[in-house]
């Protein structure tokens, strides 16, 4: 009797573990398939707004080789081909785990120098700290309230760093909303990410559509612009099978584009390869030399055929110490550069704010077309940066005949003016944190400087 009770039992929780796993691979699969590219009429859509780039960083360590590689150099090319480009510095995503507030300050300063010392223009791009405008955190707490917890729990970022955190902060479940609420707030088209980001575009499309469904068309269906390019791909020095990165716990695993010459050397000296003395470029078969060939062909500019036809005559050892001296070579003015920066902090804040101000004005329009469209607030008096429609204008509400102060019989109490509170005033106020000066820290902006922040 009692076998048959077990027997059962197990067949019910064989039964129940395999509806489980079903309905997991359903939801899996419906995840990748519900947001892809822009379908054709989105498509029609988005020729109404002009091609605007959106893309950010974050400010938590030093930028290494991959990074420098695979986005950065590739925005400075982008600033150049006269699309309206904005490159932000996403102090607030960096917040979801703890930081030392005056280690988290110092970074944003170096990463906005390497950004200049890699080829960032303030003049071409928008350069800003996603801080210093608020509006981010206002639509990401929108965006929010369209989102399910399904939806966020399926990201597989989430599920990996949580794993490192023994208290997860729910910033950490939600920043992919604000990671979206980045990109709309400026209404971009287009998105350079890597690969590992494709699922938060994907999300940031499902909002664009939740949004757009619910309270009409607003928001271009952003498209991801996925750099197929090698470089794309810089690999681990210590670990070939992954990919470079700053939260590495080998310090010789990635190059750190201020490592003094003799670090860069030492740690491609370490670099792992495989027990075959030539240099060819066989990315599945030999990931470790083949991951050498691409760094030497992206800081020198040589082809990768060439590359390794050069390197036909010796071994990987000598091979290594020739990657090193271009990679040295390649990033010794870079290095140079984000010392100067750095050594004038006045005028990194001075082209931050300028940037942020930039950033600002076209957020606050956004903002307020968002808010509108769902109700909120009070749009009486519209603020003046607003084009507001004939349409729209006639639909508000008209201001009614004041009541005079003698007519007893208004229903409306006068409020002599002495006593009020609260002054009217004619725009809003811009209550954006900004920067302050240090005047210790260096001479105020040169005349150079704020020349180019005009």
């Amino acid at each position: 009797m009692n076998c048959n009770k077990i027997m059962r039992s197990l067949t019910w929780l064989r039964a129940k573990s395999l509806r489980i796993n079903l309905r997991s691979l359903s939801t899996q699969t419906t995840m990748k398939s519900m947001d892809s590219t822009p379908t054709m009429e989105e498509e029609k859509e988005n020729l109404k707004y002009p091609r605007k780039i959106f893309s950010g960083i974050q400010p938590t360590g030093q930028l290494h080789l991959g990074n420098y590689l695979g986005a950065v150099q590739k925005w400075t090319q982008l600033q150049n081909s006269g699309d309206d480009v904005t490159y932000c510095i996403v102090d607030m995503h960096s917040i979801t785990i703890p930081q030392n507030p005056a280690v988290l300050r110092e970074n944003i300063f170096e990463m906005a120098a390497t950004m200049l010392a890699c080829g960032l223009d303030p003049q071409k791009s928008t350069i800003f700290v996603q801080s210093s405008v608020q509006e981010h955190t206002e639509l990401g707490w929108i965006l929010s309230c369209l989102c399910t917890m399904p939806r966020l729990g399926h990201l597989p970022q989430y599920k990996e760093k949580s794993r490192t955190v023994k208290d997860v902060p729910l910033g950490l479940y939600v920043y992919p909303v604000l990671q979206a609420a980045d990109i709309m707030l400026y209404k971009a088209t287009h998105v350079p990410v890597g690969e590992d980001q494709l699922q938060h575009i994907q999300l940031t499309q499902h909002l664009s559509r939740i949004f757009n469904t619910k309270f009409g068309q607003t928001f271009p269906i952003c498209h991801a612009m996925i750099d197929n390019h090698d470089a794309a791909r810089i690999r681990s020095l210590r670990n070939p099978a992954k990919k470079m990165s700053k939260s590495d716990l080998d310090t010789k695993a990635t190059i750190n584009i201020r490592d003094a010459p003799e670090v860069i050397v030492e740690k491609i000296k370490k670099a792992v390869t495989d027990f075959t003395s030539d240099v060819t470029y066989e990315p599945e078969a030999r990931p470790g030399v083949s991951n050498l060939v691409v760094i030497h062909s992206m800081v020198s500019g040589t082809p990768i055929e060439k590359v390794v036809e050069e390197a036909r005559a010796i071994d990987t050892g000598r091979y290594k110490l020739r990657v090193a001296e271009a990679v040295v070579e390649h990033l010794k003015p870079i290095r140079l550069a984000i010392d100067e920066h750095l050594a004038q902090k006045n005028d990194l804040i001075h082209l931050l704010e300028s940037g942020a101000e930039r950033a600002r004005q076209v957020a606050q329009q956004n903002i307020v077309e968002v808010k509108e469209k769902m109700g909120l607030g009070i749009y009486r008096n519209v603020p003046q940066y607003i084009d507001m429609s004939a349409e729209l204008l006639n639909a508000l509400p008209k201001d009614k005949k004041k009541p005079k102060a003698s007519d007893k019989e208004t229903e409306t109490p006068i409020v002599p003016k002495q006593k009020l509170r609260v002054e009217k005033k004619s725009a809003p106020q811009n209550l954006a944190p900004t920067f302050k000066l240090d005047e210790s820290l260096a001479s105020p902006p040169s005349p150079s400087v704020a020349k180019k922040a005009q």
